[in-house]
């Protein structure tokens, strides 16, 4: 069994003073680290069924779109304002450092799809909490909440409320 979190690089007072940021270059860059987060997040989510994979601006992306891959689904982007090309549905939400806001097509998925929400963090909660939140809104059902990293001592999973089935490779 492979040590995901050897892979993860601290990075003192980035994006601001007091921060410590959770680098996950370091694993994207190695492709047994790559490779083993992959199929520990696609082992937990297959039972799940997901139709779409969920995946967060940007890190979430990354890890999301080859989950989607894994998975045999369909991917789905929650972008920053501005970025998608259609009609779109938005959340703002507040994070441990300021406030931002998501979006997706208006047309990202089908009501009744089955989502798995993706992002690489887990901290204050509140980009995932707007993804469920997008979710909700365009009709879908969340099947399950995964994460490369969860900064437990910041209770994000309170943030997301109880009845949401979440996982967390790595907790700090």
């Amino acid at each position: 069994m492979i040590d995901l979190a050897q892979y993860i690089r601290d990075v003192p007072d980035y994006p601001k003073p007091g921060i410590l940021f959770k680098d996950i270059t370091p694993l994207f860059a190695d492709p047994v680290a790559l490779g083993a987060t992959v199929d520990l997040l696609g082992a937990w989510a297959e039972p799940r069924r997901p139709d779409i994979v969920l995946g967060a601006e940007a890190r979430g992306f990354i890890l999301g779109a080859a989950l989607a891959l894994r998975l045999g689904c369909g991917f789905v982007p929650a972008r920053k304002p501005g970025k998608l090309p259609w009609h779109t549905v938005a959340v703002k939400y507040s994070l441990e450092y300021g406030f931002d806001e998501l979006e997706v097509h208006a047309d990202a998925f089908p009501k009744g799809a089955r989502v798995l929400v993706h992002d690489d963090l887990l901290a204050t909660g509140g980009t995932s909490r707007a993804m469920l939140e997008l979710v909700e809104q365009l009709g879908g059902t969340v099947v399950g909440v995964a994460f490369i990293i969860e900064l437990a001592f910041l209770d994000g999973r309170k943030k997301l409320g109880s009845g949401y089935d979440i996982h967390s490779l790595i907790t700090y």
